[in-house]
Protein backbone atom coordinates (compact mmCIF):
# COMPACT_ATOMS: atom_id res chain seq x y z
CA UNK A 1 0.00 0.00 0.00
CA UNK A 2 2.45 2.55 0.77
CA UNK A 3 4.61 3.04 -2.55
CA UNK A 4 0.80 2.41 -4.41
CA UNK A 5 0.00 5.38 -2.72
CA UNK A 6 3.25 7.65 -3.61
CA UNK A 7 2.17 6.34 -6.74
CA UNK A 8 -1.45 7.37 -6.62
CA UNK A 9 -0.30 10.80 -5.42
CA UNK A 10 1.71 11.08 -8.19
CA UNK A 11 -0.85 10.15 -10.76
CA UNK A 12 -3.04 12.89 -9.37
CA UNK A 13 -0.54 15.92 -9.95
CA UNK A 14 -0.01 14.80 -13.19
CA UNK A 15 -3.58 14.31 -14.09
CA UNK A 16 -5.66 16.71 -11.80
CA UNK A 17 -2.93 19.26 -11.55
CA UNK A 18 -2.64 19.02 -7.71
CA UNK A 19 0.87 19.71 -6.29
CA UNK A 20 1.94 16.58 -4.56
CA UNK A 21 3.11 17.91 -1.87
CA UNK A 22 -0.16 19.72 -1.02
CA UNK A 23 -1.36 15.73 -1.24
CA UNK A 24 1.00 14.98 0.92
CA UNK A 25 0.02 16.97 3.70
CA UNK A 26 -3.73 16.90 3.29
CA UNK A 27 -3.00 12.90 3.86
CA UNK A 28 -0.75 13.14 7.08
CA UNK A 29 -3.74 15.58 8.29
CA UNK A 30 -6.50 13.35 7.38
CA UNK A 31 -4.64 9.95 8.93
CA UNK A 32 -3.83 11.62 12.19
CA UNK A 33 -7.23 13.09 12.59
CA UNK A 34 -8.89 9.19 12.04
CA UNK A 35 -6.17 8.05 14.78
CA UNK A 36 -7.09 10.17 17.31
CA UNK A 37 -10.65 8.68 17.46
CA UNK A 38 -9.37 5.86 18.62
CA UNK A 39 -6.27 6.36 20.33
CA UNK A 40 -6.40 7.84 23.88
CA UNK A 41 -3.21 9.66 24.41
CA UNK A 42 -2.14 12.84 27.00
CA UNK A 43 -4.07 15.99 26.52
CA UNK A 44 -0.93 17.75 26.13
CA UNK A 45 -0.28 15.55 23.65
CA UNK A 46 -0.95 15.65 19.70
CA UNK A 47 -1.26 12.89 17.54
CA UNK A 48 1.13 13.55 14.54
CA UNK A 49 1.46 11.71 11.32
CA UNK A 50 4.60 11.94 9.06
CA UNK A 51 4.53 10.14 5.27
CA UNK A 52 8.02 9.08 3.85
CA UNK A 53 8.60 10.85 0.64
CA UNK A 54 10.33 7.79 -0.93
CA UNK A 55 8.86 5.19 0.28
CA UNK A 56 5.25 6.20 1.04
CA UNK A 57 5.31 4.74 4.71
CA UNK A 58 2.88 6.81 6.83
CA UNK A 59 4.00 6.63 10.87
CA UNK A 60 2.43 7.98 13.56
CA UNK A 61 3.74 10.15 16.64
CA UNK A 62 2.48 10.83 19.96
CA UNK A 63 4.69 12.80 22.56
CA UNK A 64 7.82 12.68 19.79
CA UNK A 65 7.03 8.33 20.35
CA UNK A 66 6.08 6.88 17.54
CA UNK A 67 2.46 5.37 18.41
CA UNK A 68 2.63 1.27 16.96
CA UNK A 69 -0.64 -0.33 16.39
CA UNK A 70 -2.13 -3.46 14.33
CA UNK A 71 -5.04 -1.03 13.26
CA UNK A 72 -3.37 2.28 12.22
CA UNK A 73 -2.23 0.40 8.85
CA UNK A 74 -6.36 0.04 8.33
CA UNK A 75 -7.08 3.22 9.26
CA UNK A 76 -4.40 4.62 7.13
CA UNK A 77 -5.54 2.89 3.94
CA UNK A 78 -9.16 3.89 4.42
CA UNK A 79 -8.25 7.82 5.37
CA UNK A 80 -6.04 7.98 2.53
CA UNK A 81 -8.22 6.72 0.22
CA UNK A 82 -11.18 8.91 1.30
CA UNK A 83 -8.88 11.86 1.04
CA UNK A 84 -7.46 11.08 -2.80
CA UNK A 85 -11.18 10.62 -3.58
CA UNK A 86 -12.32 13.83 -2.03
CA UNK A 87 -9.39 15.56 -4.07
CA UNK A 88 -10.17 14.18 -7.02
CA UNK A 89 -13.70 15.85 -6.89
CA UNK A 90 -12.46 19.62 -5.69
CA UNK A 91 -9.79 19.09 -8.95
CA UNK A 92 -12.61 18.34 -11.31
CA UNK A 93 -14.50 21.02 -10.06
CA UNK A 94 -11.39 23.43 -9.97
CA UNK A 95 -10.78 22.15 -13.81
CA UNK A 96 -15.08 22.70 -14.66
CA UNK A 97 -14.67 26.17 -12.66
CA UNK A 98 -11.51 27.20 -14.73
CA UNK A 99 -13.15 26.01 -18.07
CA UNK A 100 -16.12 27.81 -17.36
CA UNK A 101 -15.21 30.69 -15.43
CA UNK A 102 -12.85 31.84 -18.98
CA UNK A 103 -16.28 30.94 -21.25
CA UNK A 104 -18.19 34.32 -19.78
CA UNK A 105 -20.02 36.51 -22.15
CA UNK A 106 -19.62 33.28 -24.88
CA UNK A 107 -22.24 31.31 -26.30
CA UNK A 108 -22.08 27.48 -25.61
CA UNK A 109 -24.77 24.72 -26.54
CA UNK A 110 -26.30 21.63 -24.42
CA UNK A 111 -29.12 19.73 -24.12
CA UNK A 112 -32.35 20.17 -22.21
CA UNK A 113 -31.89 17.74 -19.03
CA UNK A 114 -34.93 18.18 -17.09
CA UNK A 115 -37.01 21.62 -16.05
CA UNK A 116 -36.88 22.66 -11.51
CA UNK A 117 -39.06 25.24 -11.09
CA UNK A 118 -39.41 27.21 -14.33
CA UNK A 119 -35.35 26.93 -14.41
CA UNK A 120 -34.26 25.10 -17.55
CA UNK A 121 -31.12 22.51 -16.52
CA UNK A 122 -28.98 22.19 -19.52
CA UNK A 123 -26.54 19.02 -19.82
CA UNK A 124 -23.06 20.25 -20.82
CA UNK A 125 -21.53 16.78 -20.97
CA UNK A 126 -18.84 17.57 -18.02
CA UNK A 127 -21.42 19.43 -16.19
CA UNK A 128 -24.96 21.12 -15.81
CA UNK A 129 -25.79 24.16 -16.35
CA UNK A 130 -28.86 26.50 -15.76
CA UNK A 131 -31.21 28.75 -17.12
CA UNK A 132 -32.83 30.96 -14.92
CA UNK A 133 -36.39 31.47 -15.52
CA UNK A 134 -35.76 34.94 -15.13
CA UNK A 135 -32.98 34.91 -18.04
CA UNK A 136 -35.80 33.05 -20.57
CA UNK A 137 -38.04 34.10 -23.14
CA UNK A 138 -41.51 33.69 -22.94
CA UNK A 139 -41.72 33.37 -26.76
CA UNK A 140 -39.88 30.33 -26.82
CA UNK A 141 -40.54 26.74 -26.22
CA UNK A 142 -38.17 23.67 -25.31
CA UNK A 143 -38.86 20.05 -24.38
CA UNK A 144 -36.80 17.58 -22.88
CA UNK A 145 -33.78 16.36 -25.25
CA UNK A 146 -33.64 20.12 -27.16
CA UNK A 147 -29.90 21.41 -27.87
CA UNK A 148 -29.93 24.72 -26.89
CA UNK A 149 -27.45 27.19 -27.03
CA UNK A 150 -27.59 30.19 -24.32
CA UNK A 151 -25.39 32.75 -23.26
CA UNK A 152 -22.66 32.31 -19.85
CA UNK A 153 -23.70 35.31 -17.70
CA UNK A 154 -21.93 33.94 -14.99
CA UNK A 155 -20.31 31.32 -12.93
CA UNK A 156 -20.30 30.92 -9.37
CA UNK A 157 -18.21 28.21 -6.93
CA UNK A 158 -19.56 26.64 -4.63
CA UNK A 159 -19.80 23.54 -2.44
CA UNK A 160 -21.67 21.37 -4.25
CA UNK A 161 -19.79 22.66 -7.63
CA UNK A 162 -19.77 25.44 -9.86
CA UNK A 163 -22.86 26.98 -10.59
CA UNK A 164 -23.49 27.89 -14.12
CA UNK A 165 -25.68 30.63 -15.32
CA UNK A 166 -27.17 30.89 -18.71
CA UNK A 167 -29.15 33.21 -20.56
CA UNK A 168 -31.40 33.41 -23.76
CA UNK A 169 -32.74 37.02 -23.41
CA UNK A 170 -29.49 38.82 -23.09
CA UNK A 171 -28.59 41.46 -25.79
CA UNK A 172 -25.12 40.01 -26.06
CA UNK A 173 -27.01 36.92 -26.96
CA UNK A 174 -27.75 38.00 -30.17
CA UNK A 175 -24.55 40.25 -30.41
CA UNK A 176 -22.82 36.74 -30.05
CA UNK A 177 -24.97 34.73 -32.91
CA UNK A 178 -24.12 37.78 -35.13
CA UNK A 179 -20.31 36.97 -34.50
CA UNK A 180 -20.92 33.10 -35.47
CA UNK A 181 -22.68 33.95 -38.40
CA UNK A 182 -21.22 36.88 -40.05
CA UNK A 183 -17.19 36.56 -40.39
CA UNK A 184 -16.58 40.08 -41.47
CA UNK A 185 -17.77 40.99 -37.74
CA UNK A 186 -15.72 38.14 -36.32
CA UNK A 187 -12.90 39.82 -38.38
CA UNK A 188 -13.26 43.00 -36.94
CA UNK A 189 -14.01 44.56 -40.07
CA UNK A 190 -17.60 44.96 -39.28
CA UNK A 191 -18.09 45.83 -36.03
CA UNK A 192 -21.26 46.28 -33.75
CA UNK A 193 -22.18 49.74 -32.39
CA UNK A 194 -24.85 48.98 -30.09
CA UNK A 195 -27.88 47.03 -29.37
CA UNK A 196 -31.16 47.02 -27.80
CA UNK A 197 -33.69 44.19 -27.50
CA UNK A 198 -36.82 43.34 -26.14
CA UNK A 199 -36.29 39.36 -25.61
CA UNK A 200 -38.71 37.37 -28.22
CA UNK A 201 -40.36 40.26 -29.67
CA UNK A 202 -37.63 42.48 -31.35
CA UNK A 203 -33.43 43.40 -31.52
CA UNK A 204 -32.34 46.18 -33.16
CA UNK A 205 -28.63 46.15 -33.64
CA UNK A 206 -26.20 48.86 -34.76
CA UNK A 207 -23.46 48.21 -36.97
CA UNK A 208 -20.49 49.84 -38.94
CA UNK A 209 -17.79 48.64 -41.65
CA UNK A 210 -13.85 49.97 -41.02
CA UNK A 211 -13.58 48.78 -45.21
CA UNK A 212 -15.26 51.31 -47.48
CA UNK A 213 -15.71 48.47 -49.70
CA UNK A 214 -17.86 46.32 -47.25
CA UNK A 215 -21.28 46.97 -46.79
CA UNK A 216 -21.96 46.36 -42.83
CA UNK A 217 -25.66 45.90 -43.33
CA UNK A 218 -25.39 43.81 -46.40
CA UNK A 219 -22.87 41.48 -44.43
CA UNK A 220 -25.24 41.13 -41.49
CA UNK A 221 -27.79 40.19 -43.85
CA UNK A 222 -25.98 37.59 -46.29
CA UNK A 223 -26.75 36.31 -49.23
CA UNK A 224 -30.80 36.27 -49.51
CA UNK A 225 -31.13 36.83 -45.75
CA UNK A 226 -29.53 33.75 -45.30
CA UNK A 227 -27.26 35.10 -42.15
CA UNK A 228 -30.09 37.16 -40.72
CA UNK A 229 -32.30 34.17 -41.02
CA UNK A 230 -30.85 31.85 -38.85
CA UNK A 231 -30.32 33.84 -36.11
CA UNK A 232 -33.91 34.89 -35.99
CA UNK A 233 -33.96 30.73 -36.66
CA UNK A 234 -32.35 30.47 -33.38
CA UNK A 235 -34.34 33.18 -31.48
CA UNK A 236 -37.51 31.22 -32.67
CA UNK A 237 -38.97 34.09 -34.78
CA UNK A 238 -37.59 37.19 -32.56
CA UNK A 239 -37.77 40.12 -35.43
CA UNK A 240 -34.15 42.17 -35.79
CA UNK A 241 -33.80 45.39 -37.32
CA UNK A 242 -30.11 45.96 -38.72
CA UNK A 243 -29.31 49.70 -38.70
CA UNK A 244 -26.54 51.47 -39.97
CA UNK A 245 -24.45 53.30 -37.19
CA UNK A 246 -23.78 57.02 -38.68
CA UNK A 247 -21.63 59.53 -36.38
CA UNK A 248 -24.44 62.10 -37.76
CA UNK A 249 -27.21 61.90 -35.35
CA UNK A 250 -29.59 62.82 -37.66
CA UNK A 251 -28.90 60.17 -40.00
CA UNK A 252 -28.71 57.90 -37.02
CA UNK A 253 -32.01 58.23 -35.48
CA UNK A 254 -33.45 58.28 -39.37
CA UNK A 255 -31.91 54.79 -39.44
CA UNK A 256 -32.92 53.57 -36.10
CA UNK A 257 -36.62 54.40 -36.73
CA UNK A 258 -36.64 52.88 -40.14
CA UNK A 259 -38.95 52.01 -42.00
CA UNK A 260 -41.09 55.03 -40.57
CA UNK A 261 -40.10 58.10 -42.62
CA UNK A 262 -38.97 61.51 -40.90
CA UNK A 263 -39.52 64.94 -42.31
CA UNK A 264 -37.82 67.03 -39.44
CA UNK A 265 -35.35 66.52 -36.44
CA UNK A 266 -34.96 68.35 -33.35
CA UNK A 267 -31.76 68.05 -31.38
CA UNK A 268 -30.84 68.86 -28.04
CA UNK A 269 -27.34 68.00 -27.64
CA UNK A 270 -26.84 69.38 -24.07
CA UNK A 271 -30.00 66.73 -22.31
CA UNK A 272 -29.15 64.38 -25.38
CA UNK A 273 -33.01 64.67 -26.55
CA UNK A 274 -34.34 64.65 -29.94
CA UNK A 275 -38.18 66.21 -31.40
CA UNK A 276 -38.87 63.79 -34.41
CA UNK A 277 -41.81 65.07 -36.10
CA UNK A 278 -43.20 62.62 -38.86
CA UNK A 279 -46.37 63.00 -41.59
CA UNK A 280 -49.96 62.02 -39.73
CA UNK A 281 -50.04 58.25 -41.98
CA UNK A 282 -46.66 56.98 -40.34
CA UNK A 283 -46.79 58.25 -37.30
CA UNK A 284 -48.02 54.48 -35.79
CA UNK A 285 -44.87 53.17 -37.97
CA UNK A 286 -42.55 55.36 -36.20
CA UNK A 287 -43.86 54.88 -32.29
CA UNK A 288 -44.30 50.95 -33.02
CA UNK A 289 -46.69 48.41 -31.44
CA UNK A 290 -47.21 49.72 -27.57
CA UNK A 291 -44.18 51.96 -28.28
CA UNK A 292 -41.63 49.36 -29.07
CA UNK A 293 -39.83 50.77 -32.35
CA UNK A 294 -39.43 54.44 -30.75
CA UNK A 295 -38.24 52.62 -27.51
CA UNK A 296 -35.42 50.19 -28.70
CA UNK A 297 -34.09 53.12 -31.12
CA UNK A 298 -33.40 55.19 -28.11
CA UNK A 299 -32.44 52.62 -26.27
CA UNK A 300 -29.98 52.12 -28.84
CA UNK A 301 -28.85 55.69 -29.50
CA UNK A 302 -28.63 56.51 -26.00
CA UNK A 303 -31.22 59.59 -26.50
CA UNK A 304 -34.70 60.63 -25.44
CA UNK A 305 -36.94 59.92 -28.97
CA UNK A 306 -40.13 62.01 -28.86
CA UNK A 307 -42.40 61.32 -31.53
CA UNK A 308 -44.95 63.65 -33.17
CA UNK A 309 -47.36 64.06 -36.03
CA UNK A 310 -47.07 67.04 -37.89
CA UNK A 311 -50.48 68.25 -35.89
CA UNK A 312 -49.64 67.33 -32.77
CA UNK A 313 -46.03 69.09 -32.88
CA UNK A 314 -47.93 72.11 -34.62
CA UNK A 315 -50.53 72.00 -31.38
CA UNK A 316 -47.38 71.77 -28.57
CA UNK A 317 -45.87 75.03 -29.97
CA UNK A 318 -49.02 76.87 -29.53
CA UNK A 319 -49.39 76.04 -26.48
CA UNK A 320 -45.69 76.66 -25.32
CA UNK A 321 -46.03 79.66 -27.47
CA UNK A 322 -49.24 80.34 -24.88
CA UNK A 323 -47.27 79.45 -22.25
CA UNK A 324 -44.84 81.44 -22.27
CA UNK A 325 -46.82 84.51 -23.08
CA UNK A 326 -48.51 83.93 -19.78
CA UNK A 327 -45.42 82.93 -18.40
CA UNK A 328 -43.74 86.71 -19.22
CA UNK A 329 -47.29 88.39 -18.57
CA UNK A 330 -46.53 86.97 -14.98
CA UNK A 331 -43.13 88.08 -14.75
CA UNK A 332 -44.40 91.96 -16.22
CA UNK A 333 -47.12 91.76 -13.27
CA UNK A 334 -44.69 90.91 -10.70
CA UNK A 335 -42.54 93.83 -11.90
CA UNK A 336 -45.39 96.05 -11.70
CA UNK A 337 -46.28 95.11 -8.47
CA UNK A 338 -43.84 97.43 -6.82
CA UNK A 339 -45.53 99.73 -7.72
CA UNK A 340 -47.86 101.77 -4.83
CA UNK A 341 -51.46 102.58 -5.67
CA UNK A 342 -51.67 100.39 -8.55
CA UNK A 343 -54.48 98.38 -8.77
CA UNK A 344 -55.14 95.01 -10.45
CA UNK A 345 -56.91 96.21 -13.45
CA UNK A 346 -54.66 99.07 -13.67
CA UNK A 347 -52.10 96.67 -14.09
CA UNK A 348 -53.37 94.74 -16.38
CA UNK A 349 -54.33 98.11 -18.36
CA UNK A 350 -50.79 98.33 -18.63
CA UNK A 351 -49.48 95.48 -19.91
CA UNK A 352 -52.08 94.82 -22.58
CA UNK A 353 -51.02 98.76 -23.36
CA UNK A 354 -47.18 97.62 -23.81
CA UNK A 355 -45.87 98.92 -20.20
CA UNK A 356 -44.54 95.49 -18.73
CA UNK A 357 -41.87 96.71 -17.26
CA UNK A 358 -40.68 99.77 -15.02
CA UNK A 359 -38.27 101.06 -17.74
CA UNK A 360 -41.26 101.59 -20.61
CA UNK A 361 -43.17 103.15 -17.90
CA UNK A 362 -40.64 106.08 -16.72
CA UNK A 363 -39.78 106.24 -20.93
CA UNK A 364 -43.49 106.57 -22.02
CA UNK A 365 -44.97 110.30 -22.32
CA UNK A 366 -47.67 111.54 -19.73
CA UNK A 367 -49.72 111.89 -23.07
CA UNK A 368 -49.58 108.28 -23.88
CA UNK A 369 -50.08 106.96 -20.60
CA UNK A 370 -53.74 109.03 -19.77
CA UNK A 371 -54.47 107.08 -23.41
CA UNK A 372 -55.21 104.08 -20.73
CA UNK A 373 -58.60 103.92 -19.78
CA UNK A 374 -58.73 104.89 -15.74
CA UNK A 375 -55.62 106.68 -15.83
CA UNK A 376 -55.18 110.56 -15.54
CA UNK A 377 -52.57 113.31 -16.00
CA UNK A 378 -51.93 113.44 -11.53
CA UNK A 379 -51.97 109.51 -11.84
CA UNK A 380 -49.75 109.17 -14.54
CA UNK A 381 -46.86 111.47 -13.42
CA UNK A 382 -47.26 110.03 -9.60
CA UNK A 383 -46.53 106.28 -11.27
CA UNK A 384 -43.85 107.39 -13.32
CA UNK A 385 -42.01 109.34 -10.11
CA UNK A 386 -42.80 106.07 -8.35
CA UNK A 387 -41.20 103.78 -10.86
CA UNK A 388 -37.92 106.32 -11.39
CA UNK A 389 -37.66 105.66 -7.34
CA UNK A 390 -37.78 101.83 -7.66
CA UNK A 391 -35.28 101.69 -10.12
CA UNK A 392 -33.09 104.81 -8.48
CA UNK A 393 -33.23 107.09 -11.60
CA UNK A 394 -33.97 110.05 -9.61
Amino acid sequence: MDSELLGILEQLERDKGINKEILIQAVESAVASAAKKIWTVDKEEDITVTLDRKTGKLTAFAGGQEIRSSEFGRIAAQTAKQVVIQKIREAEKDVVFTEYHARIGQIISGAVYRFDRGNIIVDLGKTEAFIPKSEQSNKEEFKQGDRIRAYVMDVKREARGPQIILSRINPNFVKRLFELEVPEIYEGIVEVKAIARDAGERTKIAVYSKDEKVDCVGACVGMRGARVKNIVSELQGEKIDIVRYATDMKEYIQAALSPAEISQIQLNHLDKKANIIVAEDQLSLAIGKYGQNVRLASRLIGWELNIFSASQWLDSQTKQQKKEEKESQSEAANSLDQLAGVGEKLKVALIENGYDSLEKIINASNEDLTQIKGLGVVKAEKIKEEAKKLLGKE
